[in-house]
């Protein structure tokens, strides 16, 4: 049974939310119901897609018969299938996700050269998504409404295995255990191309595929001594792992010789710093890698209700940085940087009306 948060809930119902002022009723005679996939409930996904469900629930349901669901799912790879398959009308996405077909190109060479291969589980899934990319964009079906935060890269190793406090200490994990993230999730599929351009031999680590919310479990009960929880700034998996564990886990940073070698395999990645204080125990920063993340919807998805959704979502920008810290870099400014689609026409419209009402402000400013 899906459920929303009892008190994301009362947050929103708290919040000051931001009235559509000049906007002329328009309801449609059917109620439309969208469901938004997000991911598992440990990351930064899931959060903020029940917010931006409940804004539009809010907001237009009455109104405009506009409403919306977030649902659990195992990720990029696998919002990208359910849209294809018509499960899902909008999706948060990594914008390497829609590299997928590139993704499993470059671990088959990698299999060719090494004879190392990923589970059977994530060989299907990457094809898989590589097939359901190719038909959405094929069919001009992939759309965009903005670009949001990058999701950072956050390895987390026991602390008695950490020398250099860098990826090469990975190489202490043989047969300890490594979570990679859910089978087929672009965690998964980031992971193995980190790991093969750094030449580690993550096979011999005794690889799981779980959760975040399990790997917070699992690493301080020894069952994995080491995770990548690929997620915005301040998650809470992350928090809550190194809150529990204090100086028995370490946060890697990635050192500049790594990310020229990740670079090469991994092109939409970028170096990021983790301030210190981001977490328990973290006094100093750390160098990590991001890759950005976008909202996508089908082309299906009517102009005005699109037009509606982006604009609730960014009329309401303060609460979603109430919701989650990684919401907090979402920005008008920066909405449509590096867009991996094209942009849907209602969240167009959108952005050029706040374009054309920054230009009258400006104009008003010079003349005064």
């Amino acid at each position: 049974m899906r459920f929303i948060r009892p008190h994301l809930l009362a947050l929103a119902l708290a919040a000051p939310l931001a009235a559509l002022s000049g906007v002329t009723a328009a309801a449609q005679s059917e109620p439309r119901v969208y469901t938004l996939a997000t991911a598992n409930a440990g990351g930064t996904y899931y959060p903020v897609g029940v917010a931006l469900a409940l804004l539009t629930k809010i907001n237009l349901a009455s109104q405009f018969g506009i409403d919306m669901e977030a649902v659990v799912s195992g990720g990029s790879v696998d919002n990208i299938s359910m849209m294809e398959a018509g499960r899902a009308d909008f999706a948060f996405l990594q914008a390497v996700g829609m590299a997928a077909g590139a993704v499993a190109e470059v671990s088959a060479e990698a299999e060719e050269t090494s004879g190392e291969t990923t589970t059977e589980a994530a060989t299907e899934a990457t094809s898989g998504a590589a097939n359901a990319v190719q038909a959405l964009t094929a069919g001009e079906d992939l759309r965009a409404v903005t670009m949001l935060w990058p999701d950072v890269a956050h390895f987390l190793l026991r602390a008695d295995l950490a020398e250099e406090g860098t990826l090469a200490d990975l190489q202490n994990l043989t047969g300890l255990g490594f979570s990679l993230g859910p089978a087929g999730s672009s965690t998964e599929q980031i992971n193995a191309l980190i790991f093969e351009a750094l030449e580690l031999p993550y096979q011999e680590w005794n690889p799981v595929n779980e959760t975040y919310r399990d790997s917070v479990e699992s690493l301080p009960e020894g069952r994995i001594a080491g995770v990548n929880i690929e997620s915005g700034l301040g998650v809470g998996a992350v928090s809550n792992l190194m809150t529990a564990m204090g100086d028995s886990v370490v946060l890697l940073s990635v050192s500049d010789a790594e990310l020229a070698r990740i670079s090469e395999v991994l092109r939409s990645a970028a170096t990021v710093s983790i301030p210190g204080g981001t977490y328990a125990g973290m006094e100093e920063a750390v160098q990590s890698i991001a890759v950005p993340n976008f909202l996508a919807v089908h082309a299906d998805v009517p102009e005005e209700d699109v037009y509606r959704i982006t604009r609730v979502m960014f009329e309401n920008l303060e609460y979603l940085c109430e919701v989650h810290q990684a919401a907090c870099l979402l920005s008008l400014s920066m909405a449509q940087d590096g867009l991996p689609v094209p942009l849907h026409p209602g969240a167009a419209r959108y952005f050029e009306e706040m374009a054309d009402e920054s230009d009258l402000i400006v104009e008003g400013d010079d003349d005064s």
